[in-house]
Formats: C-alpha cells, structure tokens, sequence
C-alpha cells in the first residue's frame, strides 16, 4: 500500500477484507489510521498479543471509550473489559455466576417463545427490517430478564448501543455523532443510576440486585464499578447477538443454498452461527497499549504503542483458515478468534450462541428465501465493532 490505510475510511468501513487481506501478504504489523495505531493482522500474531497480558494491557480500549470531547467519564470505560489481571479476574467470577449452562438452559424456552413470535410477525409484513425487526428485540428482551429492566425501554437498547459503540470511532470534526453520543451517555447514567438506587431500596431476583449484594476482597463494589457493569453488559449483551444475527441473515442472502440446507437438517445451525461468526464477526478488534518495549513477528513496538488486534483479519488467515474468504459450512480445524482469547474472552459467548441458534432454528423452519432490498448497508460508526445499522430484506415463506 502507498499511503497509511485509515480503518474509518467509509471504503474499509463497507468492506473491510480486501484491505486486511493486503496487511497480511505485505505488513501484518504495521501503523494505520486513526491515529497511527499499529495493527496485528495474522492469526498467531493476534493470539499471542491476547494472551500476553503482561505485556499488552487492556487500558487502550478505555483511552478510546473515554475521550475528551466527550466532557464526562464513561462508565463503560470502568468495566471489566478495561482491567487487567488480576483485579479483572476478580470482576470476571462476579458475572460468570449469571452465565451458568444451568441458567442458559433455563433461558431456552423463553427465548424460543420470543423468537416465534417476532418470526411470525415478519413472515406476516415480509419486506422488513432485520434489525429492528428481528436481531435487535431478541437480545433486547434477554438483556431486560437479565438486569431486571423495564420492558418498555427496549425501544431506547438499540440507540443506546450503537452510540456507545460509535464513541471509539467518532472522527475529530463529527461533532453531530459527538453531541449524540454525550446525550447518549447522560442519558444511560441517568436511567442506571435510578436502577441502582431502586434496588438498594428493594433487591430483587435480577443480575443488578447481584452485583449490590456481591462483596470483592470483602468490600462491595463502587458506584462507578456498578454502573461499568451495567454499561457493559447493556451493550454488550446487544451487540454481540444483534450483530451475530444480522450478518446471519446476509449469509443467507449472499448464499440461498444454506436456508434449505438448514432447515433440512437443523443440526448443521452451530456449524453456520461459527462460519458466520469466522467471516463477519461480531467484534472485528480489540485494542492494547504496550507495557513496554517488544518485538513482535520482527517488528519493534515502542512501550506505550496502541495496538489494535483486528480479529477480522486473523479469522481470514489463510495459513489457518484455506480459501478463507469463502464461506464453508462444514469447515473444521483452528477455531476463530471471534469471541476474543486469554483472560479477556468474552463471557456471553454461550448465551450469544444459544439465543443465535435457537432464533435462527425459527428462522430456517418458515423463510425459504431472504433477499436484501438495499445495494449499500449503512455499518456501526467504530474501530471494535461492525454490524448493519439497518438491514432492509424480503422473506419468502416456506
């Protein structure tokens, strides 16, 4: 490449592939925009950085998540995410109790039930919006069981969410994307912050009366770690599974093949939310500061460098992953990266995969054919996360 590839340039943004594929054949590691941040691109690579807490910290992903221009602290940029060992193991068993296969399994019938009847919904409309009328409400409603939220809020989750995802990706001069972010975040605190102290008046049977009640080294977490959590997981816990869901139904676009595929045999459902999740995943990078000076596939990264890790690039491989582009159902081998590695993988990664299995097992049993109705998709304004905005398709029915 002649120039520094800009990860924010609206042609990388629409379609990210090609570029990072060119990184891996010609400068796996190397210094892109914004920023002049320096990208890990293969797969080993990327492994290696994820799990070398010692020497790549978490702390860059809470500069990125907590700016200036923002003009007050982001909650989210407390959370666990953000920590490194050991206070983040710590934190991590407060929310791996809510992640038990005892809970998931609890969980499956409600989720089915709200799955069949948004499926309903859209088989009955057929030109619909994916998102808002599918992949947005199933993990909205699961997020709402989880923290005890009032129901009627979910309108506001999708909101919320891109927003706080878009904060790490605003350019310097968006300042129409800045001010909505602001008011996004005044507004999430304001509503949490009522939430807490509801709770401390009356706990209840919900993941936010949990962590009010949990104790670390003996002492009960602050209000600033409280609303992290919170954050966290209110984001989180949308993006993984909306975006997972979304970038599902483009699959069944770009390859009608699989809709009958899967309906005929149901079983083939994992293998395919995993083949998805390998060629557009949920998360497409995270980023780390360098503890100190280290060398890393020859290349010298000075103590203080921010690194982004774009697990896009590494689950596209081709040392690990043969004719990596493509999508292959029935692929084996090296898992993805998709969910993250080390001590930081993502914890809801069970959960995004139950609620993705079980909505597209409804999916598969009514629709014989999606198309998308829009040549140019509108993508998530950030450097960590990429899922549609909208997805405008037409379903036909079985």
């Amino acid at each position: 490449m002649n120039s520094r590839l800009n990860l924010l340039a609206p042609e990388v943004r629409d379609n990210p592939h090609p570029y990072l594929a060119e990184l891996r054949r010609s400068a796996p590691i190397v210094q892109v925009d914004p920023g002049g941040i320096w990208a890990v691109t293969r797969y080993d690579d990327a492994q290696y950085v994820l799990k070398s807490t010692q020497l790549f910290s978490s702390e860059a992903l809470r500069m990125a998540m907590d700016p200036d221009w923002l003009g007050r602290p982001n909650p989210i940029a407390e959370s666990i995410i953000f920590l490194d060992p050991p206070k983040h193991g710590r934190l991590r068993t407060l929310i791996s109790r809510a992640f038990t296969p005892a809970t998931l399994t609890q969980l499956e019938p409600r989720i089915r039930a709200v799955a069949e009847g948004l499926a309903d919904r859209m088989m009955e409309e057929r030109k619909v919006d994916f998102v808002d009328g599918f992949a947005m409400p199933i993990p909205a409603t699961v997020i709402s069981w989880f923290l005890g939220l009032d129901p009627s809020l979910r309108r506001h989750f999708k909101r919320w969410s891109n927003d706080i995802a878009a904060i790490g990706g605003a350019l310097p001069g968006d300042t129409e994307l800045m001010e909505q972010c602001r008011r996004t975040v005044e507004e999430m605190e304001q509503y949490l912050q009522g939430v807490l102290a509801d709770r401390r008046k009356t706990l209840g049977d919900d993941m936010v009366s949990d962590l009010i009640r949990v104790r670390v080294d003996g002492e009960s977490l602050t209000d600033r770690e409280l609303m992290g959590f919170l954050f966290l997981l209110l984001v989180s816990g949308l993006e993984t599974t909306a975006n997972l869901l979304s970038q599902s139904a483009r699959m069944f676009a770009m390859y009608p093949e699989l809709l009958p595929r899967l309906r005929e045999n149901r079983a083939l459902i994992p293998r395919f939310i995993e083949e998805t999740l390998r060629v557009e995943p949920t998360a497409v990078a995270t980023l780390r500061t360098c503890t100190q000076d280290v060398t890393v596939a020859g290349v010298n990264l000075p103590q203080g460098s921010m690194v982004l890790v774009s697990l896009a690039s590494a689950a596209r491989d081709e040392k690990h992953f043969p004719d990596a582009d493509r999508f292959i159902l029935e692929r084996e081998g090296t898992p993805s990266l998709s969910f993250g590695h080390g001590s930081h993988f993502c914890l809801g990664s069970m959960l995004a995969r139950l609620e993705a299995r079980v909505a597209l097992e409804e999916l598969v049993s009514r629709v014989d054919r999606l198309e998308l109705r829009t040549e140019r998709i509108e993508w998530t304004p950030s450097l960590t996360v990429r899922g549609p905005q909208s997805l405008p398709v037409e379903l036909y029915p079985v």
